[in-house]
């Protein structure tokens, strides 16, 4: 073993060798910790269960060459330490063949997605890496290099400019492909709603833009015959990999393993059974195939993200560093339980094959996991941008049910208070939307107070705070009555 790191030539005595790929069948961009704890997992599952070694991955990196230089040494095998409440487990994944970096091997990976052995090309680029502006459509200043890169791609120029964008990277890997009309899935396994048609509209946008007219028409009409893009969901807790972690594996094992990721026992992968040809068996490890992921979805964003976000304000509020700190409050523990089971869960149509209320209590099993590492203000960000998928959905659906929601009136009189208290101790909201909420608490507030950020009693209080904080145009449903701003109101004692 050379330098004692690990590598899948030399693989350490009693642990279960890695796969051994016989082909690269699958380009993955942006190789990070999740994909190589959930995708890649799958994927190595899959061959080990069916024997086909075809699908070996070739990763490829977003912003810098440093996944490429931990695992090359490696030969892409790395270790997936998963870290349960009271028992951990080591398994070793041979399934990335090897990682590139866009910057400088753009040719290589071109290469790759236009072989005809390629059948899939996977995404994790975060949301970020789409490219789009606010009102969703393709940021075409962000990409403006790789449009013109493809032009000159597809008139034959060298050498070939390097890529500078995932979405621009995919296009003109396309283009490559076209001329063949070889058949090719692309599957993003980012969170965004409706993902796949979220990334196919981008992908058309980039070709309008790149290559007008006549000159696009051949990857257009690939697009339409010999390419698909399936939605999908993922979920899996992938915690940064302390030192600790690290220095624990390379023990059980004898050997460094600088790619170790770190993952929780749970995890899933809803996948759109829209394939234009070969797959993996991925549900032969575990995956579910079905014809449509949107319920599958809706229970994850309210069940799951909803309940997330009630810990992380309340569990701040409490003084809890951690979700799994604050999962250990009895008082905010009940809150969650309400606002899952009471609020969230009635308003959802199980999908085929989940029940929802053992999915609820995995879901609260896994946040009490210390090892997952979630701050509660990390989860905290973006309230803005949240709050309308998370809980005004289950808002609006219980109200029009009859119900008032207890546990959103909680959670929402949280996330103001949350805000509030931010604001006026002059940390601030790590918010796309900080310079309104800032505005907003600031007229109603005055220094001085009681406690030591501003008066809370009478028209400058905290409840004016939650109301106008509540007011903010799209945070909650238009319909939204003053009775249940009244219910959110009440809950401020609670959590203050």
């Amino acid at each position: 073993m050379t330098d004692d790191r690990l590598h899948r030539d030399d693989v350490p005595v009693g642990i279960d060798a890695p796969v051994m790929p016989t082909a690269v069948g699958i380009v993955h961009l942006g190789i990070g910790a999740f994909h190589r704890a959930h995708q890649a997992v799958y994927t190595e599952r899959a061959a080990i269960a069916t024997g086909d070694t075809s699908w070996g991955i070739l990763g490829v990196t977003q912003r810098s060459a440093t996944v490429r230089d931990q695992l090359r040494p490696q030969g892409g095998v790395y270790a997936v330490l998963t870290a349960g409440e009271r028992e951990s487990s080591v398994e070793l994944i041979g399934s990335v063949v090897d990682v590139a970096y866009p910057a400088e091997e753009t040719e290589r990976v071109l290469a790759a997605l236009a072989a005809p052995s390629t059948h899939v090309v996977t995404l994790t680029i975060t949301e970020k890496g789409y490219a789009r502006t606010p009102d969703g459509a393709l940021d075409l200043d962000a990409v403006a290099g790789d449009l013109a890169a493809v032009r000159a791609d597809v008139q034959g120029e060298s050498p070939v400019r390097p890529a500078t964008s995932a979405i621009g990277l995919l296009v003109r890997g396309l283009a490559a492909r076209a001329g063949s009309g070889a058949p090719i899935t692309v599957l993003t396994c980012d969170n965004m709603v409706d993902n796949g048609r979220v990334l196919e509209r981008l992908v058309r946008q980039a070709v309008d833009a790149g290559l007008p007219g006549p000159e696009g028409d051949v990857l257009r009409g690939f697009l339409d015959a010999h390419v698909t893009f399936p939605c999908s969901m993922v979920d899996r807790i992938v915690p940064a990999t302390t030192p600790e972690q690290r220095d624990h594996v390379e023990q059980l094992l004898g050997a460094r393993d600088e790619g170790l990721v770190v993952g929780e026992p749970f995890a899933q992968w809803v996948i759109e059974d829209r394939f234009a040809g070969p797959r993996p068996a991925w549900e032969a490890a575990g995956a579910t195939l079905t014809k449509d992921v949107a319920p599958f979805e809706q229970a994850k964003l309210r069940l799951l993200n909803g309940t997330h976000s009630l810990v992380a304000y309340s569990g701040w509020l409490a003084g809890h560093t951690t979700i799994a700190a604050a999962m250990a409050d009895p008082a905010i523990a009940e809150r969650a339980r309400q606002y899952l089971f009471e609020d969230a869960l009635p308003t959802l149509t199980a999908p085929e094959g989940l029940d929802l209320h053992q999915y609820g209590e995995q879901i609260l099993a896994r946040f009490a996991n210390p090892h997952t590492g979630h701050t509660t203000a990390q989860v905290a960000m973006d309230g803005t941008q949240k709050i309308p998928y998370r809980w005004g959905g289950v808002l609006g659906d219980a109200l029009a049910a009859g119900r008032e929601p207890r546990g959103v009136a909680f959670a929402l009189a949280a996330w103001a208070e949350f805000v509030r208290r931010r604001t006026l101790s002059g940390e601030g909201v790590d918010d796309p939307r900080a310079d309104e909420l800032e505005a907003v608490v600031s007229a109603f507030e005055v220094p001085g107070g009681s406690d030591g950020l501003g008066d809370v009693e009478g028209l400058a209080g905290a409840e004016e705070d939650v109301r106008a904080l509540l007011g903010l145009p799209g945070l909650l449903p238009e319909t939204t009555p003053e009775t249940f701003l009244d219910a959110v109101a009440e809950e401020i004692d609670a959590v203050r």
